[in-house]
Parts: C-alpha cells; structure tokens; sequence
C-alpha cells in the first residue's frame, strides 16, 4: 500500500471495496459458494442456534460519524479525515429519548473519533444525565494531542465518569505506528500518560481505561488474558503507564482489512483460519445477542460491522425515530461469513473475549 493510499479512505479512493455490496460479493461467494468452506449459518446451525436471535438488550452502541483524524490500514469503518458523515444534533436527541426509556444498561459511542463530531460533548452531557451505568467512549488516544481544543479531553472525561476504551495495538512504536502511521505511538503514550494523571487506569482507581489490540496481520489475536500481562508489564515498566484491562478482537475481513487481505493474497488462508478457530462456545455470547448499533443517519444494525456491511437490522422497526425494544427483541440477526471473526477461539467483541 503506497504512502499516499494509507492517507485516504477507500471510499475517498472510490475503491470497489467502498462499497457494501461487493465486500458482501468476496464474502458469500468463491471458496464459501463453492462448499470449500461452510457457510456461517450452517455451522451455528449445527448447534441450534440458527437463526441466531437476540437476548436481553444491554449495550446501545451509537455511531456519532466515521471522521476520524487518522487513517489506520486494518479500520473496518474505513475511517478518516476525509469521511464527512457526521451524526447530526436532531439523530443525537432521538438516541437521547431512547437512552431515556430502554433497557440498556451502557452506552457505547464510536467513530471514527467520536470526539470529532461538533456535537460530541453536548451528547455526553445530555446523556450522562440518562442514568446509563456504564458510558463508553472509544478514543484512538491521539486525538487527545491533535489539536489544542482537545487538550482537556482527559478533564471532560473525569468529570463525567466516561469509561475509556482506547486503541493500542501494541507496546512497542514499531509495530503500533505500522498498523496505525507515524508518531501515533508517542502521541498515545503522551495521551495515556494524560489520563493516568486525571486517576484513569490506577490501582483502584473507578476511572475505568481499558486498552484494546488488534492483530497488525493476516493473524488471530493471542490469549487475552497473556497479552494482557505483557503489555501491562512493558507499558509500566518503559513509561509508568497503568490501565484496568486489554480487550484482544479479531480483525473482521471487511473494508480496509478485506482489502489488505485481498492486496497481500492472504484472504482465502485467513477465512481458513477463522473457520479452523470456529468454537461453537462463543456462539452464544457475540455481541450481536445484546447490543443495537446506530449508524450516523440513525439506522439501526446488529452490530457495528453489519453497520459497515449495510445490513439493516431485519425488522419492521429499521430507525432510531421509530425504535421499539419490544419489536427489537423479536427479530433475528443478520449474519454472514464476517461472523466467523467473531466466533473463533475465545471469542471476540468490542468488550474482548466472549468464551
């Protein structure tokens, strides 16, 4: 991937992979058409849980725009400067009367940078209010040292008990600026060094920083709870940095991480491996059973992949305007061969293992 590539969006590149509809061609077509490999919703048959249905609902997962002030090579948003889609204040108040009245008990926000978004802070102010227990913002970390005016990020944060779920693929700048460009791994630890002085991550401490690793190849990621320990021990030990907890997920062979698999010829040997990892344990567990994703425009998906992929949630009820938990719960969840990530060996979701 060339320099001026790893800069821009597939769908600012106008990439073919830009496009739902023939990232979802790849995945339900060669080796899975041709009985090489099972198809998703054979192998969960296998165990009864076909269709797959929801449980309880408990996370609202609420994408507030896919700007983002970096252009990492595994994003499955396909973020970046470049993408211009921003939840607007109207989408944001109508998450607002659902927060108000469901029965989830976290709220998730994601991006791109959330904290990109003009309305960011007035959002978590208004929901903060919502009595949600659990208020998730997920940080690359270095927009905290992009600009000046997201300096008292970490202040903002404290004040309002945001639990921080930060990217950080790995403890060493090598392998950390590779996945993700260069000097993001000395903003980041400058960033984490930050929130460590506002108590986030401490012994103890009730101001929740949690680190998440992707694989920076055509790899599964590692046991959670070992790369856990090493990173707490390099990250303490080379620059005095604690955290609560690593989060280890599976990249999903969709957008910019399809299209490095396609580029590096390693996608059919990556879909072989995902299958060959399939654990009928996690089955239960993927995140899709308990979270609604909410797409900048306000359209609702079982997840924030099947939000990338297009895939509506298959109800009557399709949008935060016309959201009813009840017809919600009554629904199945849309699936394809991408689910096979989050099934294969512990399990993976935005809150790490499942298994």
């Amino acid at each position: 991937m060339s320099d001026t590539k790893t800069k821009q969006s597939l769908h600012k590149r106008n990439d073919q992979l830009a496009n739902a509809q023939r990232q979802l061609e790849i995945l339900n077509n060669g080796i899975f058409a041709n009985g090489e490999l099972p198809k998703f919703a054979d192998k969960i048959a296998e165990i009864g849980h076909s269709p797959l249905r929801p449980n309880k609902l408990e996370i609202l997962q609420i994408n507030v725009g896919y700007m983002c002030n970096q252009v990492c090579e595994h994003c499955h948003v396909d973020a970046g400067p470049d993408r211009k889609e921003i939840m607007t204040k109207e989408t944001m108040q109508q998450c607002l009367e659902v927060i108000k009245k469901t029965g989830a008990h976290t709220l998730d926000l994601t991006g791109g940078a959330p904290e990109m978004n003009p309305n960011f802070r007035w959002f978590v102010e208004e929901a903060s209010k919502a009595g949600i227990k659990d208020f998730i913002v997920r940080s690359n970390l270095t927009i905290i040292r992009a600009n000046k005016k997201y300096y008292d990020l970490p202040d903002f944060f404290k004040k309002h008990n945001v639990h921080v779920v930060s990217s950080m693929p790995h403890w060493t700048r090598g392998k950390t600026d590779k996945q993700r460009g260069d000097g993001v791994f000395d903003k980041s630890i400058k960033a984490l060094q930050e929130l460590n002085e506002r108590g986030y991550g401490m012994p103890n401490s009730e101001l929740r920083l949690d680190l998440v690793y992707n694989p920076s190849g055509a790899f599964l990621p590692g046991d959670q709870a070992a790369m856990e320990k090493d990173f707490k021990k390099a990250l303490l030990e080379d620059f005095g940095i604690h955290f609560h907890n690593l989060f280890a997920i599976t990249n999903l062979p969709i957008s910019r991480f399809l299209d490095y698999l396609i580029a590096s010829e390693n996608y059919e040997d990556y879909m072989y491996a995902l299958v060959d990892a399939y654990n009928p344990a996690a089955v239960a567990n993927v995140m899709c059973t308990n979270t609604i994703s909410v797409s900048w425009d306000g359209w609702l998906y079982d997840c924030d992949f099947n939000q990338m992929l297009g895939l509506k949630v298959a109800s009557k009820v399709k949008h935060i305007s016309e959201y009813n938990e009840e017809l919600l719960q009554n629904r199945n969840i849309v699936i394809s061969q991408h689910c096979y990530g989050c099934t294969a060996g512990a399990g993976s979701s935005c809150q790490g293992s499942v298994a």
